[in-house]
């Protein structure tokens, strides 16, 4: 009787140390020891959010989707081209090319994972653990075939583009939720293969990955850094969430969950083992973490963005916490980003 006690004993003192990790762990702990960015590297982030909501803009002369605070509108006769599900046929989600004279880049900015479209569920689908090797690394099978093809259509348009207004404009490829592993993919392929591109630099292409999926293994999230910017603000699921993409988007109605499940699952796999795994996929490149709210205190806070290129505890850890879903949306991303640099 007494052997059963104790082990009813154990079993509850478990119980009870798994829920105070759990319910105390906050997004700000994933970045708890990084630096602060400087205003200088974070300064393009809003813009590039504001040239994502973009891409759904049929005419920007009349935002529908996305009005711009004064002195931050887009001037329409710089977007070059607009692609819509339409054109790309499921190949790719819908993106624009756009050219900022002001800040001397050539944009492709790719929209986030739209709810109702079949085809940006099947480029999630189109993945399984271990199934495509790229680079001496792990990818996501579905989203490089559609950076792939988003390359074989566009290169020569970015080239021209490139060529004809100097070698001082910066390639930028940006992308949010979904539309970033394909924009994380789409970099690496052209930071390997510079001459589609005229033989641009590598230092002239950079990525910003909004709220970004997490597409690559680890030793490729960090080989490729210089070129790659993960943008998170503090407890959003997405990047922390190694459960495939096709079963997270499957569960999106019952999403918290799937979360809780998973965090229950994760508090038990010891973190070595996590990273011993080379077929893992991980959030890509440099991370910088938007945080604004404290542990035990309401309300928001003047976001600090915080930086690093993290190998252990790379956003290892699902946060229970009513913000991991509205911290995934690109308008809060673009509004707490502005308030960072302010």
């Amino acid at each position: 009787m007494s052997v059963s006690c104790g082990v009813e004993c154990v079993l509850i003192l478990g119980c009870m140390r798994w829920a105070w990790k759990r319910c105390t762990y906050v997004g700000s702990d994933d970045s708890a020891t990084w630096p602060n960015a400087t205003a200088g590297e974070f300064e393009p982030v809003p813009r590039i959010c504001r040239l994502i909501f973009a891409v759904n803009e049929p005419d920007l002369r009349y935002p529908q989707f996305f009005c711009p605070r004064p002195g931050q509108s887009l001037n329409p006769d710089c977007r070059i081209k607009r692609v819509t599900y339409e054109q790309t046929q499921g190949r790719s989600p819908p993106y624009i090319i756009y050219i900022d004279h002001e800040h001397r880049e050539i944009v492709l900015a790719i929209r986030g994972l739209n709810l109702v479209k079949e085809s940006d569920y099947k480029l999630l689908l189109d993945n399984r653990i271990g199934m495509q090797m790229f680079d001496g690394g792990y990818v996501h099978h579905g989203l490089l075939n559609s950076a792939i093809w988003l390359l074989n259509e566009e290169s020569e348009t970015l080239k021209r583009l490139w060529l004809e207004n100097g070698s001082e404009y910066r390639m930028v490829f940006a992308g949010h939720s979904l539309g970033s592993g394909v924009a994380a993919l789409l970099t690496v392929i052209v930071v390997n293969h510079r001459d589609r591109l005229g033989g641009i630099p590598r230092s002239k292409v950079q990525c910003y990955a909004i709220a970004p999926a997490r597409c690559m293994s680890l030793n490729l999230a960090v080989k490729y850094a210089d070129v790659i910017q993960s943008i998170i603000l503090q407890d959003d699921f997405l990047p922390r969430t190694a459960t495939p993409l096709e079963d997270i988007f499957k569960s999106v109605f019952c999403l918290p969950c799937l979360l809780f499940l998973v965090c229950l699952r994760d508090t038990f796999i010891p973190e070595g083992r996590k990273l011993r795994d080379p077929r893992r996929l991980y959030a890509p490149g440099r991370m910088y973490h938007i945080v604004e709210r404290k542990f035990c205190r309401c309300g928001r806070y003047p976001p600090e963005v915080r930086t690093a290129i993290p190998v252990d505890g790379r956003f290892e850890h699902i946060v229970l916490s009513c913000n991991a879903t509205s911290d995934h949306a690109l308008i809060w991303i673009e509004r707490e980003a502005e308030k960072a640099l302010g």
